[in-house]
């Protein structure tokens, strides 16, 4: 992965917070198939040519009434109770679409757990560990960023937790 260069960071939030944090990232723009119904996930996968398993999707949710970022791969579903437990919470349910773009100014399908609008708790799934890079939401439906596990779980202050299930 090349590093970005040096001059003012440009681009989606997501790719101006790797930027300023000296991250290593590598952006992959693809085309949107709109005949396709598999997922921006699923398709970005095929797309890219990575295995499924190796693409997080990012989903807003409400545990206890607060707004929590889940991060799961796109092969899979998020366990509400497993992200409840993980957040220290005791309930667990998907936000409202307007409530997600609103509170990370991202539309739904292009959200990204890196540079939201304000910081949100974060569970990342345990399974961001089996791969050297993992590809996420770059900010827009169409965009995903590779990056280092450890740079994203450190980036969002993400808590590491069994929260998928297939």
């Amino acid at each position: 992965m090349a590093k970005n260069a040096k001059h003012a960071p440009t681009g989606t939030p997501a790719l101006v917070a790797l930027t300023q944090a000296g991250v290593p990232h590598t952006a992959h723009p693809y085309e949107l198939d709109p005949a396709s119904d598999v997922g921006y996930g699923l398709e970005a996968a095929q797309v890219l040519g990575v295995p499924p398993e190796q693409v997080f999707k990012t989903l807003m949710t409400v545990v206890d009434g607060a707004l929590t970022v889940a991060v799961v791969p796109v092969t899979g579903q998020l366990d509400l109770k497993a992200l409840a437990a993980a957040a220290g919470g005791k309930k667990a349910a998907m936000a409202p679409k307007p409530d997600a773009e609103r509170a990370t100014g991202y539309v739904v399908g292009g959200i990204s757990p890196l540079g939201q609008r304000q910081a949100h708790p974060t569970v990342v799934d345990e399974t961001v560990w089996l791969f050297d890079t993992v590809f996420v939401s770059g900010g827009r439906r169409g965009l995903d960023v590779e990056l280092a596990p450890d740079d994203l779980v450190r980036l969002t202050s993400a808590t590491v937790a069994d929260i998928a299930k297939d």
